[in-house]
């Protein structure tokens, strides 16, 4: 048995048995149990055990004009997916209305008119835009899923999760409204326009939408997102929701605000601080997300015990 150093370097992590034999590799030597097969006709010296991983394996497979679109172009942008990644999701490609969409184990194989997405490339691939890759993923989604994407779609904040990782193009949301027109007719769009209406700027979480979303839904008025609050011309905070006039901040309250104890203790002089000017303070966690009764009673509460203050 040949060793993996025998194979060209040229090849990479993964390849397809094409590129080998262009490279002098025989069948023999690319058929070898050390080699994984992710997808048919490629190799990888590991077997791929995230997304990306999976991702990179299939690129030798690419032809001209296909690129990645729904599920696998939301996880590429970094959009907030309401499930996580698992290793038997086939990866969604498109090619043009007059091709032939790929078929094979491990692949979901569509056609989209080439007007309704540009190209961009995330991670070294071809991926759709990011209205694109949610329209396209828009029959598998809920109304509020929808909202959560839209939101993460056009937020102008730099703190969103993912935006690190993947630098998206900014879109104002009259330009989303203008793509949902071009996609009419297609499948789930109907749902879209209806997220389209309920969908904000400048939201910072999925959280926050799911926040925003669980308030209205229960009938309560919307909150301002990301209200500041200022005292005597000093910036004091920013509160992902408020009620300004009943100086009632609702905060949402991820893992890392209580595993950093850095961020802990600025949360906990932040809240003071907003005591101090006269301001109710209600955070919340997965857990209210998920069982929501109790906080917005205490929502609710809140409001009716408090007029508008000066």
């Amino acid at each position: 048995m040949h060793h993996r150093s025998d194979l060209p370097h040229e090849l990479g992590d993964s390849f397809s048995l094409s590129q080998a034999s262009a490279l002098g590799v025989r069948r023999g030597r690319a058929d070898a149990t050390d080699l994984a097969r992710p997808f048919p006709g490629i190799r990888a010296f590991q077997p791929p055990t995230t997304f990306l991983e999976t991702v990179s394996c299939y690129v030798p497979r690419l032809r001209d004009g296909q690129r990645f679109v729904g599920t696998t172009a939301v996880r590429l942008w970094g959009l907030p997916c309401p499930t996580g990644w698992r290793a038997d999701e086939p990866l969604h490609i498109a090619v043009g209305h007059r091709r032939n969409p790929p078929r094979t184990h491990g692949v979901a194989g569509r056609r989209l008119a080439l007007s309704r997405a540009q190209t961009w490339r995330v991670h070294g691939v071809p991926v759709v835009d990011p209205v694109a890759a949610v329209l396209s993923c828009a029959p598998e989604l809920t109304a509020d899923q929808l909202v959560v994407m839209l939101d993460a779609v056009i937020t102008s904040s730099g703190n969103y999760p993912g935006l690190r990782e993947v630098r998206r193009p900014r879109v104002t949301r009259e330009e989303l409204a203008s793509r949902v027109q071009d996609w009419r007719g297609s499948a789930g769009i109907a749902t879209v326009r209806w997220a389209l209406r309920r969908t904000r700027d400048a939201v910072e979480s999925p959280k926050e939408t799911q926040t925003r979303l669980l308030i209205v839904d229960a009938g309560l008025p919307e909150p301002v997102i990301q209200h500041e609050v200022w005292s005597g011309g000093e910036f004091v905070a920013r509160v992902d929701l408020a009620y300004p006039d009943q100086r009632i901040a609702i905060e949402y309250e991820g893992d890392g605000h209580r595993t950093d104890k850095a961020q802990w203790r600025r949360d906990i002089a932040r809240q003071r601080r907003l005591e101090d000017l006269g301001w109710i303070v209600i955070r919340l966690t997965q857990h209210d997300l998920d069982a929501p009764t109790d906080v917005i009673s205490r929502i609710r509460r809140a409001l009716a015990a408090r007029p508008s203050q000066p």
